[in-house]
């Protein structure tokens, strides 16, 4: 092989197994290993056989100190590889397999790649320290700076329609009635196609409150009665398909929403009717809190995890435990001619109903799947989602507190 394959003529000097300047102006002194059989190019996969390098005692180019002198042959023999990869890489070049007249080589020194072509690790080293993620607090589930303001605001209302004109007080539960009927069969119209005539239902609810007010228990199932009946006639201007499911949905929200409700008019009507409705309220109210606070703190066994799985049985103990103290106090000193152990068993009475109340609006919403009834009250949901727990505690209460004090 002539010397022009390198792409220079030999230096003097130069011994046999080192090269001039390359293509890129590098000059490596040492041997490389690995290069390919002799010509001007060559593909990796056709070089079989390698053949050592004689060793050949250093002779200087120029004279002078070979270290200084880099066009200089260095030592034969061992191979100094990071050596030989610093002076390429110094000068800029790369290597190629190339052959010398002495013989071939394997490439095991790595070619230097230019700094642009090197890839760059975005990621921290595994040893990087990673900063601390922050500690998972337990979340309320709502938004509870309003749900707190439309609970006071809601309060304030009922407090001083209460205690200031009876008559004020049962057009409030009128209105709720009215919304919570327009917020369920709305509900079952979206999501289950159920049409429940609403016209009948809200007319004939509001009848029926301001009937057991009126009239007491007879009153309320008169105007049941006579909603009922309206529901079935109301249906009939409409094609017969999905009759029955729709009436049946019918009687179903008039029983459930204004007749249960009655029973906060008809406790208003006592003497001491004020007083009463408060009760009923603020135990409700206290259980509800009792099995929130103690639920989401010590909350560990689902209570109905199918029905509502953020209810737990511990919350069901503070929510007894909370409305039978609340309820001791209430039927001690506020409650005419009440006993504290009255209020053991009042309490404990709220708490189960409303458990099952809260459970059983679940059921329905679970059924819909929906989370809420509503959206008019911020933090709460609608106004059904707040009358879950109060409908069916309301005969409970008025029935206990008819049993232990009178209707009087």
């Amino acid at each position: 092989m002539n010397d022009s394959s390198w792409g220079a003529p030999p230096r003097a000097g130069s011994q046999a197994g080192y090269w001039g300047p390359n293509d890129h102006g590098a000059v490596p002194h040492g041997p490389v290993q690995g290069a390919a059989p002799a010509g001007p190019a060559y593909d990796a996969p056709e070089a079989q056989q390698t053949r050592p390098m004689p060793i050949v005692p250093d002779v200087p180019a120029h004279g002078g100190n070979q270290d200084d002198d880099r066009g200089a042959a260095r030592l034969g023999g061992p191979l100094f590889r990071d050596e030989t990869f610093r002076d390429a890489t110094s000068h800029g070049g790369t290597f190629r397999n190339e052959t010398s007249p002495a013989g071939t080589f394997r490439d095991e020194t790595p070619s230097a790649q230019p700094p642009a072509a090197v890839p760059q690790n975005p990621e921290p080293m595994p040893d990087a320290p990673q900063p601390a993620s922050a500690p998972q607090k337990k979340s309320a589930g709502r938004d509870l700076t309003a749900a707190i303001g439309v609970g006071v605001g809601l309060g304030a209302v009922i407090i001083a329609s209460l205690f200031v004109v009876k008559a004020v007080f049962v057009g409030v539960i009128a209105v709720a009635v009215v919304v919570g009927l327009w917020e369920l069969t709305s509900r079952l119209q979206e999501r289950k196609g159920i049409k429940a005539p609403l016209v009948p239902l809200a007319v004939g609810g509001a009848a029926m409150v301001v009937a057991g007010y009126a009239r007491g228990a007879e009153g309320a199932w008169v105007a049941m009665a006579l909603t009922a009946l309206a529901v079935l006639v109301w249906r009939m201007t409409e094609p017969p398909e999905g009759y029955l499911k729709d009436v049946t949905a019918g009687v179903f929200a008039a029983f459930y929403v204004p007749f249960l409700a009655t029973f906060v008019a008809m406790m208003l009507t006592a003497d001491d009717g004020a007083l009463r409705v408060m009760t009923f309220l603020l135990l409700t109210v206290v259980s509800d809190t009792g099995a929130y606070a103690v639920g989401w703190r010590f909350g560990k066994h689902k209570l109905a995890p199918r029905i509502s799985p953020g209810k737990t049985r511990e919350g069901l103990l503070g929510a007894v435990s909370f409305a039978m103290v609340v309820g001791a106090l209430c039927m001690e000193f506020v409650i005419e001619d009440g006993t504290w152990w009255q209020g053991l068993l009042l309490g404990l009475a709220v708490a189960v109903s409303a458990t099952l109340g809260d459970l059983g609006e679940s059921m329905i919403k679970r059924d819909l799947g929906i989370k809420d009834m509503g959206t008019l009250l911020p933090g709460h949901g609608g106004i059904m989602d707040r009358l879950d727990s109060l409908l069916p505690t309301a005969p409970v209460v008025w029935l206990l507190l008819v049993l232990f004090v009178g209707s009087g």
